[in-house]
């Protein structure tokens, strides 16, 4: 029997509004069992927990057989991250599991080897960027923070060309989709101590407004 137990592939829903989209994935072991994107610009809050039960159910699974949440926690959009950080929480109360936040931009960078600058297009002339594993930031086209010279480093996302030709870097595509990417930084961090609940990662003021919207329904403790 121990060793039956040790062989168990955890089981892992994932899931991220962060941008116009609805996107889920459910992870077993290191083998993704079902996953779905689906564009929108509104209505996530509606979408999100009836598009967790098809992930779930196509993939033979229940709420009950999961081991762990990841949810995306942005930067992005300020609604958008508060419905799946809401819903995770929720989730990981009523279930007795752990959620775990994974930021957008380490979900982007997640499987690429040597040092990566993950960026997002944050809109009004900004982008979000992350240098490795420092600490994300706000910037302009004109105003990055020292980019590594020394190493080819690996650039992803908005203005990917840009940035690689000023650190004589390379350019290159997420390895994974925003979901399933989310379901392997959880997996690698699952089990880790003192994991903090998921929080919304808002890296500008105006993201912070005050929302009108309703989050989704949760399930009962």
């Amino acid at each position: 029997m121990p060793s039956d137990h040790m062989t168990v592939k955890p089981l892992i829903l994932a899931f991220d509004t962060s941008a116009a989209h609805c996107a889920a994935a459910l992870l077993r072991g290191h083998d993704i069992v079902s996953q779905r994107l689906e564009p929108m610009a509104r209505g996530q809050a509606e979408r999100l927990m009836p598009l967790l039960e098809e992930v779930l159910a196509e993939g033979g699974a229940s709420y009950g057989d999961l081991q762990a949440i990841g949810v995306g926690i942005g930067p992005g959009n300020f609604t958008g991250i508060r419905i799946s950080v809401s819903a995770a929480r929720g989730l990981a109360l009523g279930l007795d599991l752990p959620a775990i936040g994974v930021s957008s931009l380490d979900a982007q960078a997640f499987g690429q080897t040597g040092t990566v600058i993950s960026s997002l297009d944050a809109r009004r002339d900004h982008l979000y960027l992350q240098i490795a594993d420092g600490a994300p930031g706000l910037y302009t086209p004109d105003s990055l923070p020292p980019l590594p010279q020394d190493d080819r480093p690996i650039c992803i996302g908005h203005m990917a060309d840009d940035i690689a030709g000023r650190c004589g870097g390379i350019v290159a595509s997420p390895r994974y989709a925003t979901a399933e990417a989310i379901a392997r930084v959880a997996a690698s961090r699952l089990g880790q101590p003192d994991l903090p609940a998921p929080a919304p990662l808002y890296l500008r003021e105006a993201d912070a407004a005050p929302s009108h919207d309703t989050p989704p329904a949760l399930l009962d403790a």
